[in-house]
């Protein structure tokens, strides 16, 4: 999925540039505006911006022209992906395998019943309401303890299997500590002190195993419930099962290595507390955040880290050292703010409690655009244009500061690209590194390999991480979008930066990455609706900055801009939309009458057995369904213990 933004951001931006340098590059450079401008620092790239346009110049028209061009080709690229990946979306649904997610939905907020059991209570419900497409279903045991048990055995495991290995190799008993990370505490035998660990631990697993099969209240109030046909998980997952509308609420099940257990267990009623409260913290994530960002914007010069630390004045002035605090330095800071931000982000999502990794990569992703978007975009530039402008701002009359703003931001976009590329640049080099198997086998081998467990999870590519690239990848584009008609010259090094993403990212996803589920292209609308903002706000942008050039009627002539961005957006999301988030009964029906006729004796029962069995019970017989009879399935009364 990562690969589609890259490639329509190159169809996008790739005729921007070109049309941006036939046009408005011989516009700006002939305007001849900064060299009277007095106490303002310039180079020569930006006698290629809008700054270098005088005040009240007709030259601006030619800028809202193009950014009306530059607007209905992004739609035009747009439209064309989203129909493209609908119809692709579409194909994969319709030639894709059997899977036990086209069979099975799931079932949450099962209200309480007083005389059944939740399992019980789930299998009345559907075969009165679904008496002849309800197959079988599965509980949801909260198995969150256990699970971190297994874990921690595992690790266990491995350690005994490594001392082992050790004694074998040396015929000498190996010790360890019993403390923390075996450096601290009592000196015993490692084999012998591991082996006990592991027998307690196997006992303690045993133990709540039994209390969780046998806990009423460890079952959850949700299920997996299967059907006999996909025609008929359609229905369930695409309707309202009850006149009450917050119980037996369905939604398609998530494939069976997308479902994130962990938040299988928590109670309905407690997700939309959770997810208000971590829309509350994300509010106060990214509006604190500013503060250190506009910090680190004020010490972007070397005047300012002179005054802040006045010692360091003799080192500072060293030209290979004011070279590197001018060029890299502020990309640097800003990248250690950023560096722990994904997984802070992808936590706040798990707590929000949405039941699959696809969710979460989803949500995460959302988060870190829109942080992205407020912090590094919005606060570089207008924080930081504003701390470098503060002094001429008090020296000045207010009738000027406008102006000032105007001339200073086209002219911050060669610094802010610079170091905001460092970022985009890194990941790149961290996806080359990939590509050298060799060494890196070698020095995980070398620091990492204990035993065999050790080298195929060190040897593991891991997925790659849609929450963190993607935004990435819209962040760019939307730097592309905005300096487009205000500096086009930076375009090259953007168009550079999507081709090596391009080039490296192709490569990773075929041969380097493992896949750890199918979204079948349905993140595709959210990128397509963050793409839009990206073009809206650079229309903004656009339109405050030639309000304070002097431009009669300019607002007014780029005032239908957006109102076509909006209108767009609406029309997309109703043309394509519906193919990402429902299932036709029509392709339904299809695909059951193929298999009927290919395979007239599938076993779906036995298909399905284990599909959806937490993985610490895996394997074990507490969960295997009693087969349906024939007197069963023809009786049209539904047993049950309910007194009433």
């Amino acid at each position: 999925m990562i690969m589609m933004p890259i490639m329509c951001s190159l169809k996008v931006i790739g005729p921007l540039a070109v049309l941006a340098f036939l046009v408005l590059v011989p516009v700006n450079w002939t305007g001849e505006t900064l060299e009277g401008v007095k106490n303002l620092a310039y180079n020569d790239i930006d006698k290629l911006s809008i700054s270098n346009v005088p005040d009240g110049s007709k030259r601006f028209w030619v800028h809202i022209v193009m950014s009306y061009v530059f607007a209905l080709w992004t739609f035009y690229v747009l439209y064309v992906e989203y129909k493209e990946v609908a119809a692709m979306r579409l194909r994969y649904l319709a030639s894709e395998n059997r899977r036990p997610d086209q069979f099975t939905v799931l079932v949450r907020n099962v209200p309480p019943d007083p005389d059944e059991t939740v399992s019980e209570h789930i299998e009345h419900f559907f075969r009165v309401n679904h008496p002849d497409s309800y197959l079988t279903h599965q509980v949801v045991y909260n198995a969150n303890k256990l699970a971190k048990l297994v874990q921690k055995k595992k690790s266990l495991q491995n350690w005994y299997t490594y001392y082992l290995n050790k004694y074998e190799r040396t015929s000498k008993r190996p010790t360890t500590r019993t403390g923390f990370g075996g450096v601290v505490g009592t000196k015993v035998d490692a084999i012998d002190y591991y082996s006990s660990e592991i027998q307690k631990l196997s006992e303690a697993e045993a133990l709540g195993r039994e209390k969780v099969l046998s806990d009423p209240k460890a079952i959850v109030q949700a299920a997996f419930v299967s059907f006999k046909s996909r025609w008929a998980a359609a229905v369930c997952a695409q309707t309202q099962l009850s006149h009450n509308p917050t119980i037996w609420l369905t939604e398609w099940a998530p494939e069976p290595r997308d479902v994130y257990w962990r938040n299988l267990a928590i109670p309905y009623f407690d997700l939309t507390i959770r997810r208000l409260l971590m829309a509350i913290a994300l509010f106060f994530l990214i509006f604190f955040f500013m503060i250190p960002i506009a910090f680190v914007q004020s010490l972007a010069n070397i005047e300012g880290i002179e005054k802040v630390f006045p010692f360091l004045t003799p080192l500072i002035e060293t030209k290979s050292v004011r070279s590197f605090i001018q060029g890299f330095l502020p990309g640097i800071v800003l990248k250690i703010f950023l560096i722990l931000l994904p997984t802070i982000l992808m936590m706040m999502s798990k707590v929000e409690g949405f039941s699959s990794r696809s969710s979460l990569d989803r949500r995460s992703a959302g988060k870190y655009h829109l942080f992205l978007l407020v912090n590094v975009f919005l606060g570089s530039i207008i924080t930081g244009t504003a701390f470098q402008q503060l002094k001429t701002f008090l020296h000045q009359p207010p009738t000027e500061i406008p102006k000032t703003v105007g001339e200073s931001i086209p002219m911050k976009a060669t610094f802010f690209i610079t170091y905001t590329m460092v970022d985009g640049w890194a990941g790149i080099a961290a996806e080359i590194l990939r590509l050298v198997p060799l060494v890196i086998f070698h020095l995980k081998n070398m620091f990492l390999v204990k035993t065999e467990q050790d080298r195929e999870e060190a040897m593991d590519p891991g997925c790659l991480n849609f929450a963190t690239y993607e935004p990435k990848i819209q962040f760019y584009f939307l730097l592309g979008l905005v300096y487009s008609a205000v500096t086009p010259v930076l375009l090259p090094f953007v168009i550079i930066f999507f081709a090596f993403s391009y080039v490296v990212f192709r490569h990773q996803v075929i041969n380097v990455y493992d896949q750890r589920y199918e979204s079948g292209g349905s993140f595709w609308p959210d990128v397509h609706r963050r793409l839009l903002i990206g073009l809206l706000i650079s229309q903004f942008l656009l339109m405050g900055l030639l309000s304070t050039k002097n431009i009669e009627k300019s607002t007014i002539a780029l005032l239908p801009l957006p109102i076509l961005t909006i209108w767009f957006h609406v029309y997309c999301k109703g043309r394509f939309q519906s193919a990402f988030v429902r299932f036709s009964l029509q392709d339904a029906m299809t695909k059951d009458t193929l298999e009927r006729a290919t395979e007239p004796n599938l076993n779906l029962r036995a298909y399905l057995k284990d599909a959806y069995v937490h993985p610490v019970f895996k394997g074990r017989r507490h969960f295997d369904s009693p087969l349906l009879v024939p007197d069963e399935e023809n009786n049209t009364l539904v047993l049950t213990r309910r007194s009433s």
